[in-house]
């Protein structure tokens, strides 16, 4: 057999990339990201409705320019204001679930896609591999190549190809807001971040070593299983003969 991808071209299992497996798709990706910016937008500003409350309703300051200029239209008063506010949780939050939505929507869906060709790929390549190869690995690791890692790449695309964005877009978007609305206790609060970063790498290249052996050991252990599964019947028999 000879799969194909969603374009209807076998590929190369040897040329195969994420780039070259995301690119049929990138129509789809470019709606994803623009509904990524807008998620962003809308994480950033939830918190100015209850800013606008405290500061403008309960303690009678002047709003700021540009916010004045489109709460105006609902009037001078605090009740006005008031009003403003409500429609801005309303319109931020309506926002925010249709950005979520859409943004999940199409990457589960590049997701599915991408998994279903990069299966058909590696069968296609797992088809042309030797005797001597097929000799050489056992069949259960074949078999969790096909399983298991696709299905850990289609996670990926699904939570964290797009997810990662969100969160370094939202964490560069805070961190301006709070330069905006008082920079010493910014710098104040910033202030952890180089020991956390340091604790963060080392702790990383520790679980990036103890996932890849939790990988071999399943390997492994889905061949012991697979192997003794083939010939529990062949020992069963014998075991009925003696």
């Amino acid at each position: 057999m000879n799969p194909e991808t969603r374009s209807g071209q076998p590929t190369k299992f040897s040329r195969v990339t994420l780039s070259r497996l995301l690119r049929p798709h990138w129509r789809a990706l470019t709606i994803a990201f623009a509904a990524v910016l807008a998620e962003t937008a809308t994480d950033i500003l939830e918190p100015w409705p209850v800013k606008l409350v405290i500061d403008n309703i309960l303690q009678s300051k002047k709003l700021p320019g540009w916010i004045a200029h489109f709460s105006s239209a609902f009037g001078q008063n605090k009740l006005a204001t008031l009003d403003f506010v409500i429609v801005a949780v309303l319109a931020i939050a309506i926002v925010g679930a249709i950005s979520s939505y859409l943004e999940k929507y199409i990457t589960t869906s590049v997701g599915q896609w991408v998994a279903h060709d990069l299966r058909g790929t590696l069968y296609n390549h797992i088809q042309r591999l030797s005797l001597a190869q097929y000799d050489e690995t056992r069949t259960a690791d074949l078999v969790g190549r096909v399983t298991s890692d696709v299905d850990a790449i289609q996670t990926f695309i699904n939570s964290a190809l797009l997810g990662s964005i969100v969160n370094g877009l939202t964490l560069v978007g805070m961190i301006g807001v709070m330069l905006y609305v008082n920079w010493r206790f910014t710098l104040v609060a910033l202030s952890v971040v180089p020991p956390l970063f340091a604790l963060v790498f080392y702790l990383t290249r520790r679980i990036k070593q103890a996932a890849r052996e939790v990988r071999k050991r399943e390997s492994q252990l889905m061949s012991v299983v697979e192997e003794a599964l083939v010939s529990a019947r062949v020992v069963k028999a014998f075991s009925l003969v003696y």
